[in-house]
Parts: structure tokens; C-alpha cells; sequence
């Protein structure tokens, strides 16, 4: 049955490919995005679809719009970018969570929020389930990302059991993919992009500390396998890749697929940042018949040559 689907950051990188994967389920979308790091180029191609709708909004203000689904994917995501405003980013991580969950109520409309792995923190419980409550530090300059998005799934559990409101949680491990901003700060995008332009690999660190890496497909089909289940199953599930790297083979096989004459630099690890990160799985394999589909490797091809063709572009060269 064909529906009305809210996507908030629905001009991000993962955003606009839940907004292309609902559009071509027959389904209408409608985007907001406030486009602080969201881009209009990336939702460019649909807006000559007559199922699609963009909405410049900021969700820390009410939004007044009829619909039959909302999927709350609005935050900043990276360091570099949720830390540039940090009161601001927790403001969207809560403030647009009471107004997402405050729509659904009104409207009686299923709602899924996209949480994040680091609501572990940096864990010492190895690899991570659903049942570990995360070591966060609650001062440090992540928590406005970390602590945003903890409250976040707090709110959402309690106008589940305070309003009987239909919700979803799911909690996205590393993802990657092409439409990643090139100066998001993220290892993956940080490492080709320095290697198409053979500069200097930047790892921080000694490089043994891991992530498991999933490619934006597999992550955004979690996404709608998740908002397909029944009202009886709400989350939290991890969404991820528990294939472990670590960050000097990631950087090792950027390398290789670009052929860069790239060289290693090492410095100081920042403040906070994970040793270790890997999902256990097992609750999205048994509810939602969901596990990755794309190897590091093939998901690396298809995410250098965008970069390639974006960094080769007049666009991106008169920016």
C-alpha cells in the first residue's frame, strides 16, 4: 500500500537513498532537511518526481505536516560537524525527537528513530549487544552526540509505554558509501580523499583500534526491514557490519584500490574516542532477516570512484 513517508535528514548521505529506496517502492516522501549538513545535490535528481516533496525545516522547531510514517534520521553525525555547534547538535538529537514523537502521536503514525553505536561510548563490553548500556563520557566533547542520542531513545521509549505509540529504534554502526561528505571528518572519507589527492594518510592513533564497516545499502535496507515489523517488536536493534577491521588495515586498503603514493602519518588519538567497535547482530538476523550484503573491499570501489568522479568535478573544484 502505497503511503505518505516523512524523512527527516532526508537530504544527508544516508537520508537521500531511504528517500530513493521508499520512492521506488511506489511510496511519497516527503524530505526535510535543514541542509546543515545535508546537501541539496544529493536529493537534485528527485525533484522532477512528482512523489517527492523537500521541505527546508529545522526539526528543533514543530513541523505541521500529514503522514503515514515518520523516519527521524536528523542529526549531525560526524565529529567535526557535531561538535562545530555541540548545544545545537543536542538539540537536534532531543528537542527534534519530542517534536517527531510529538507528530506521530498526533497523527497515530509509526516512528523510527536512527540511534547510533555510539550511545556504547567507548565500550569494555566487546563486541556490543543491544543489552550493553555503553560507557559514555557524559562531559567530553562527544557527549552532545552520544548523550543527544541516548536521551533520544529514552523519549522514544517512553511515549511507547506512556502514549502506546508505535516506534522503531535501530542503532547504525559505521556506515559508508558514496554521497559522504568530503570534509565530513569521517575515517573512511578522511583516508580517499587524501589518497586520490596522494597526500598524507592522517591516522590517529597507532591504527589498531577497530570498526566494522557497513555499506549505506545494507544500512538503509535495515532501515525499512526494521519499519516493516510488527508494533509488538520496537528495538533497540543494531544495524552493522560485525566484520572487524582496524583502522591501519582500512587505511592499507585504501591504498591498494587507489593506487596512491599516499604515506602514513600518525597523531595523537583524540579524547574519547573508541578502541573497539563491532555489533552483534543476532536480533536483526532472527527479526528482521537482515545481515550486509557488501564486502569492504567491493563497498570501497563503489565509494572511491564517486569521490574520484566529485574531486575531478568544476563544481567541487570552485567550491
Amino acid at each position: 500500500m502505497s503511503m505518505r513517508i516523512l524523512v527527516t535528514g532526508g537530504a544527508g548521505f544516508l537520508g537521500s537513498y531511504l528517500c530513493e529506496l521508499l520512492l521506488d517502492q511506489g511510496h511519497e516522501v516527503l524530505c526535510v532537511d535543514n541542509l546543515f549538513t545535508g546537501r541539496r545535490a544529493n536529493i537534485a535528481h528527485l525533484l522532477d518526481n512528482k512523489s517527492f516533496e523537500f521541505m527546508r525545516h529545522d526539526i528543533c522547531f514543530p513541523l505541521y505536516v500529514e503522514v503515514d510514517q515518520i523516519y527521524n534520521l536528523a542529526c549531525p553525525a560526524s565529529p567535526i560537524h557535531y561538535q562545530f555547534d555541540p548545544v545545537q547538535t543536542t538539540k537536534a538529537s532531543v528537542i527534534g525527537a519530542i517534536n517527531m514523537l510529538g507528530l506521530a502521536k498526533r497523527l497515530r503514525v509509526k516512528v523510527l528513530q536512527a540511534s547510533t553505536s555510539e550511545i556504547y561510548g567507548n565500550p569494555s563490553v566487546h563486541p556490543q549487544p543491544e543489552s550493553y548500556w555503553g560507557n559514555v563520557n557524559t562531559i567530553g566533547p562527544r557527549a552532545c552526540y552520544d548523550e543527544g542520542k541516548r536521551c533520544a531513545e529514552t523519549l522514544f521509549f517512553d511515549y511507547h509505554r506512556q502514549h502506546n505509540l508505535a516506534i522503531k529504534v535501530v542503532r547504525i554502526f559505521n556506515t559508508y558509501g558514496p554521497r559522504m561528505h568530503p570534509q565530513d571528518g569521517r575515517v573512511v572519507s578522511n583516508f580517499i580523499v587524501q589518497a586520490l589527492q596522494n597526500q598524507d594518510i592522517t591516522i590517529y592513533g597507532d591504527g589498531s583500534q577497530t570498526r566494522s564497516f557497513c555499506y549505506r545499502d545494507d544500512l538503509v535496507d535495515g532501515f525499512v526491514r526494521m519499519m516493516a515489523t510488527g508494533d509488538d517488536f520496537v528495538g533497540p536493534v543494531n544495524i552493522g557490519n560485525p566484520t572487524e577491521f582496524s583502522i591501519l588495515e582500512l587505511a592499507q586498503n585504501v591504498i591498494e584500490l587507489t593506487g596512491s603514493k599516499s604515506q602514513l602519518i600518525y597523531h595523537p588519538l583524540p579524547q574519547d574516542d573508541p578502541l573497539q567497535r563491532k555489533p552483534v547482530i543476532d536480533l536483526a538476523r532472527e527479526k528482521l532477516g537482515w545481515a550486509p550484503k557488501v564486502a569492504l573491499r567491493d563497498g570501497l570501489v563503489k565509494t572511491i570512484e564517486y569521490f574520484d568522479t566529485l574531486l575531478k568535478s568544476d563544481a567541487y573544484k570552485a567550491s
